[in-house]
C-alpha cells in the first residue's frame, strides 16, 4: 500500500496528489460503405529501411505537434528495449534511444511538443527529445522502490503521466507524476505525486488517458478488471468511477464512441469487450458486446484469425473497428456493432510474420504497421506507388516475450454494473 503523498488535494488541472476485400452488407450506410471502401483500397506505399539489428516492432506512435515546415516523426518501440525515430514519409531511421540498463515499454508522443515518452523496467518513465540524438533522456520520472513499469500514458494536455506496475508482493500500482516543466524546476528528475494501490490486484498491463478529457483514465490488468477513474478527485476510492470485468487478462484498452464515452478491451486469450459509459446512471446495461474468443465467432471471407492487435475508432464516421491478424502477416479489419464483429477487409502482401502494432492517422487516412518480421510499413488508400516484394520471414529471437497470464480469481473491491 502506498500512503498519501503530500497533504493537498488534486488541483484544478486534475493532477492527483493522493494514492492516489471489402464486403458491402445490405444494411450498410453510405458512410459505412465509404469507409469500408477506403480500408479495402489501402496499399503499401513505403517499407522501412534496413536496420543493423532486426527486432520485433512492438509499438508505434506518430508525432502530434506537426508544423508545415517540420517533418512528421514516427516512434517505434523495438523488442531490444530501444525506441527508433523514423521519418514517416521515407521510413528511414533518424535516431535511436536506448533504455539501458532497463527495457523500455510503450511509446507515446506528447500532444504539444516533439517529446517521446516510454516507461521502463528500471522503475522510471523516460522523456526524450525526438529531434535530438542523445544517449540520455531530457527528463526522468522516478517511481517508488521495487517498481517495474510495464504500461504508461500521458494525458491530452501533457500535464500528467501515469504508469502501471508489475505486481510486487501485494502491490500493483498506478503511479502519477506532474509532467509540466517550470522555470523554477531545474532538475531533470521528478518523484511521484502519488499512486493508486487498491483497485488492481495483479499486473497493470494497460493505462490509457481519455483523448480529450485530461482527468479521465482507464486501466486494465491481468486481474481481468478494467477501471475508469476521474483523477481530479482527491482520493482513489472516490476517483474510481466504475469497474468492468473482462473475465480475462487485459492486453489492450481504448476509448471510442461520440465524445469518447465508450471503452473497449482485448484480452490475452483473444476476447473482446465493449462498454458504454453513457449508461452508468441509467437502467440500460453498460455492456455493448462481450466475446470470449473472437477467433471462434468472426466470419471471415478468407483465411483465419490468429490474434487481435487492437482497436481503431474512426472519429469521422463514429465507428469502432477491431484489427487482428494471422501468424503469416495478414491483417484483418473488422467493424464493431452491438450485434457483433463483421469482416471489412483483409490486407495482404505486407508482413511475413505476426503483426504486433499499428497506428492509424485520421488526417491523411494512412496506416502504419509493425511486426515480428522487423518491418515498418506505410499503407495509404489508392494505387500502389511502387512494386514491393514481400520479404521472407525473419527468425528473430526477441529479447522481450509477451507474458500471458491467467487472471487471478481473488475477490476484489469493485463497483460493477451488469
Amino acid at each position: 500500500m502506498v500512503s498519501k503523498v503530500g497533504s493537498e488535494g488534486g488541483d484544478h488541472q486534475g493532477i492527483p496528489t493522493s494514492r492516489n476485400k471489402f464486403l458491402l452488407r445490405l444494411d450498410a450506410t453510405p458512410d459505412m460503405e465509404k469507409i469500408e471502401e477506403q480500408f479495402a483500397n489501402l496499399s503499401i506505399v513505403k517499407r522501412s529501411s534496413e536496420t543493423k539489428e532486426p527486432t520485433y516492432l512492438l509499438g508505434i506512435d506518430t508525432s502530434k505537434a506537426v508544423q508545415a515546415e517540420k517533418e512528421n516523426l514516427v516512434a517505434v518501440l523495438c523488442s531490444n528495449g530501444s525506441i527508433r525515430i523514423y521519418d514517416k514519409e521515407r521510413l528511414y531511421v533518424l535516431r535511436e534511444f536506448s533504455g539501458y540498463p532497463g527495457l523500455l515499454s510503450g511509446v507515446r508522443f506528447a500532444s504539444s511538443h516533439d517529446s517521446v515518452y516510454s516507461s521502463c523496467s528500471d522503475g522510471t518513465v523516460k522523456c526524450w527529445d525526438a529531434r535530438l540524438a542523445s544517449e540520455k533522456p531530457v527528463q526522468l520520472f522516478k517511481g517508488y522502490p521495487s517498481n517495474i513499469f510495464i504500461s504508461f500514458d500521458i494525458n491530452c494536455n501533457d500535464h500528467v503521466i501515469c504508469a502501471g506496475t508489475e505486481k510486487v508482493d501485494d502491490d500493483a500500482l498506478l503511479v502519477f507524476w506532474d509532467a509540466r516543466l517550470s522555470s523554477q524546476d531545474l532538475s531533470t528528475t521528478k518523484d511521484p505525486l502519488g499512486a493508486y494501490s487498491e483497485t488492481h490486484s495483479d499486473d497493470v498491463t494497460q493505462v490509457c488517458f481519455h483523448p480529450n478529457n485530461p482527468n479521465m483514465l482507464v486501466s486494465g490488468s491481468t486481474d481481468g478488471l478494467v477501471n475508469v477513474f476521474d483523477i481530479s478527485v482527491d482520493n482513489e476510492e472516490d476517483a474510481l468511477i466504475t469497474t468492468c470485468n473482462s473475465i480475462s487478462s487485459v492486453s489492450c484498452i481504448g476509448w471510442s464512441g461520440k465524445d469518447y464515452k465508450q471503452i473497449y478491451c482485448m484480452t490475452h486469450d483473444e476476447g473482446f469487450c465493449w462498454w458504454d459509459l453513457n449508461h452508468l446512471n441509467t437502467d440500460e446495461p453498460i455492456t455493448c458486446l462481450n466475446i470470449q474468443d473472437v477467433r471462434e465467432v468472426v466470419n471471415l471471407k478468407e483465411g483465419i484469425l490468429d490474434y487481435l492487435i487492437g482497436g481503431l475508432y474512426h472519429e469521422k464516421m463514429d465507428k469502432l473497428f477491431v484489427v487482428g491478424g494471422t501468424n503469416t502477416g495478414i491483417i484483418h479489419l473488422m467493424s464493431c456493432t452491438t450485434s457483433g464483429l463483421s469482416h471489412v477487409t483483409t490486407l495482404h502482401g505486407g508482413h511475413a510474420a505476426t503483426v504486433r502494432s499499428f497506428s492509424w492517422n485520421m488526417q491523411d487516412d494512412s496506416l502504419l504497421t509493425g511486426g515480428e518480421d522487423a518491418q515498418l510499413l506505410l499503407w495509404k488508400p489508392g494505387p500502389i506507388e511502387k512494386t514491393f516484394t514481400k520479404k521472407d520471414s525473419m527468425k528473430i529471437a526477441s529479447s522481450v516475450s509477451q507474458r500471458v497470464r491467467v487472471h487471478s480469481n481473488d475477490s476484489y473491491k469493485r463497483r460493477k454494473k451488469q
